[in-house]
């Protein structure tokens, strides 16, 4: 099969060796000209993955049209805040009736949607079941290294996420199929936010009994909001929601944990961002999740006070004593 894949970073560049490997005819779109000439030159992502040979049969360009051109397949792997601009800018008579999956996961700012959603809106006459969403605990950093991985794909039309079931899986990465697209997309999402506060937990110095709690309490909150929004509690329980949470809480590759660390340590949001070449996800998701647990009348105190941390100034300690003396609650409630 012939796909194409948009967006040359860590994620893109190791599905682009994933599926060469399965067989395929891959090309590889990347946005920053340092990234493609590094690719040609020296068949290598410097910046985003270090060390890991692209074969030349991996074809990259930096023109988007002529990426998809002659695709049947196409994998959209940029961050979600820049999908809009990136995938609007595609002409929709090559995109026609093509299967698209997405990996990027977070929610538009601006709109409070999806990436499913957004693709939607951007191509109103593409059959929403042939958008496929991959998820699941799975840092480009190990899969890359072929490191036994399993991952979620989810279609409104199971036969669509059983295609690209087929496609992905290998013997190190399996992939399994859901027809909540809308869970899967959620729990990949929010749980960048928990992260945050994993890594503020971890910056501020509390222990494995705080950051336990926090990883717990916060898939609650996970599920109740993505129940409020429509989805299905279940999948909160599967690799898009805990598994996913569990792996970004706690890995040393987790740029969202980092990112909550060095708050904890008293660093500006700021400060951090700028040094960072990869993108915090969560950061912005953070407040999109806040908007729609006021939306919605959820309850997430958790991702309330993590908000509180990043943007209103809120010392670490502070936010977690106001969380430690809430009312009582029933546990299951």
């Amino acid at each position: 099969m012939r796909i194409s894949i948009i967006g040359a970073g860590s994620w893109g560049t190791t599905l682009a060796l994933l599926l060469f490997s399965n067989g395929h005819q891959v090309s590889l779109w990347s946005y920053r000209e340092e990234d493609y000439q590094n690719i040609l030159e020296k068949r290598e992502n410097v910046v985003f993955l270090p060390g890991i040979k692209i074969p030349e049969q991996i074809e990259v360009t930096r023109d988007l049209n002529k990426a998809i051109i002659n695709s049947e397949l196409i994998v959209t792997a940029v961050p979600s805040q820049h999908l809009r601009s990136v995938i609007s800018t595609i002409d929709y008579k090559y995109i026609t009736e093509k299967i698209i999956v997405n990996v990027a996961k977070g929610i538009e700012i601006e709109t409070l949607k999806t990436m499913s959603d957004v693709l939607a809106e951007l191509f109103p006459e593409h059959p929403r079941e042939k958008t496929v969403v991959i998820s699941g605990p799975s840092f480009a950093e190990e899969v890359s290294k072929k490191t036994p991985t399993a991952v979620v794909a989810a279609s409104e039309d199971l036969s669509f996420a059983q295609l690209v079931q087929k496609i992905f899986m290998n013997q190190y990465f399996r992939v399994y199929t859901s027809n909540d697209v809308k869970g899967v997309e959620l729990g990949g999402a929010l749980k960048n936010v928990i992260a945050i506060g994993a890594g503020i937990c971890d910056g501020a110095g509390y222990g494995d009994n705080t950051k336990a709690a926090i990883m717990t309490r916060g898939i609650v909150e996970i599920s109740r909001l993505g129940s409020a929004l429509g989805s299905n509690p279940k999948t909160f329980s599967g690799l898009s929601g805990i598994g996913d949470l569990i792996a970004t809480c706690m890995s040393r590759h987790s740029r969202n944990r980092y990112v909550g660390e060095q708050i904890g340590k008293g660093r500006k949001l700021t400060e951090i961002i700028n040094e960072m070449v990869m993108v915090a996800e969560g950061v912005p998701t953070t407040k999109a999740a806040c908007q729609l647990a006021d939306r919605t009348g959820v309850e997430v105190p958790i991702i309330q006070q993590v908000y509180n941390v990043l943007f209103n100034n809120k010392e670490p300690h502070e936010a977690t004593l106001e969380l430690m003396l809430r009312d009582p609650k029933n546990e299951l409630i």
